[in-house]
Parts: structure tokens; sequence; C-alpha cells
């Protein structure tokens, strides 16, 4: 084909390409501006306060949105036998799921056990886990209670408080756990991650 002739050919092709285009893209934008595409879809629903507060279940570190509610030691026994032991022991140390009694003094060996009772560094943090995600064959199935209940009879199990202890939103937050002040927070330097000899946060800012 002679040069001329190709990019007569080329040429009318990106006419058309770019013409097609247009039109499609004004057909578009005329589609939009029409009384059908401004309706509402009908998608989803404005959440109720029921919705909310089911899906609102965070406890804070120091037991904020912590519910009413209480258990005792001998209560979470009975409730541990029933629906926890099969995972973690008769004595939160068997397993075959992970170790929850156990560990203290181990977490700057060589083979630290980290456990509720030695590793983790607020009990409102235990409430939150066991009402969100257990037991793991029916979450969040069990009362504000029997999770008050079950959380005393954990840290009853790794003497954190005594067997006759009972919790609730008001007791459960005093509890300090032995690793408590285990952790730091800390900072990386801007644009960057830290890993290793981070700067400590400076609670003033």
């Amino acid at each position: 084909m002679p040069l001329v002739r190709s990019l007569t050919v080329i040429m009318l092709l990106i006419g058309f390409l770019w013409g097609s285009t247009a039109i499609s893209t004004a057909r578009s934008q005329e589609a939009a501006k029409s009384p059908v595409a401004q309706q509402r879809l009908g998608i989803g629903q404005t959440p109720t306060e029921e919705l909310i507060k089911a899906w609102n279940i965070d406890i804070a570190p120091d037991g904020a949105n912590l519910p009413n509610g209480a258990g005792s030691v001998a209560q979470g026994q009975k409730i541990f036998a029933d629906t926890c032991a099969a995972c973690h022991g008769e004595h939160g140390t068997e397993g075959p799921m992970e170790r929850l009694v156990g560990g203290r003094g181990t977490l700057d060996t060589k083979k630290p056990i980290m456990t509720v009772g030695s590793y983790w560094p607020y009990a409102t943090t235990l409430y939150d886990y066991i009402h969100r995600a257990m037991p793991l064959n029916n979450p969040q199935s069990l009362s504000a209670d029997q999770v008050y209940a079950v959380t005393a009879y954990i840290l009853s199990m790794n003497k954190i408080i005594p067997d006759d202890a009972v919790l609730d939103r008001n007791s459960l937050p005093a509890v300090k756990m032995p690793n408590r002040d285990g952790f730091e927070q800390t900072e990386a330097p801007r644009g960057a991650d830290c890993m290793t000899n981070c700067t400590p946060l400076d609670p003033q800012k």
C-alpha cells in the first residue's frame, strides 16, 4: 500500500475512534443527569441503634464500654469446664489450643511461655476477646455475666485474683496484670519504621 494511502487510512481510523469516544462520553454525561440516575439505588439501610450496639463491642484497656453484669470465679469454673476445657484443657495448660495459664517469669528466657497470666497487659482485653470470639464454635453466645465469670476463673487460675473474687465493670479494670509494665509505647523516626532502639513516646505530646 502506498505511504500516502496508509497514512490516510490511519488518520481516518483515529478520527473514527475519537468521535466514538466523544459520543460515548457525552451520552454517559447525559445519562448521569437523568432522573433515573439521580434516584437512590435502594441498597443498604440506615443502621438502627440496636445494630450499632451489636457491632460496637470493643472494650478499651481502661474498661470503657464494659457492660453491666457480674461473674464469680466459682461460676466461671463450671462454664470453663463446659465450654472452654475441650480446647484449652481442664487447667488451661493442656491444650490442644493456646495455653492460658502459667509462664510467669519466662518472658526473658530462651523459651518464653506467653499466656494470659504471663504476657497480657490488661485484664479487660481478656473480657473483650472471650466475648468477641469464644467459644470457637459459637462466638458471642455467652452472656455478659458468663464472660465476667470465665474471665474471673482464668485470672484466678493465674493467681492474679483470689478464688472468691467477683468481677464486674468496675472491678475488672482495677485488676493489674503482672506484665502491665512490660510494654513500652514507642515512636519511629519520621518516615521510617522502627524495630529496635526506638524512642519512647512522650506522654505529654
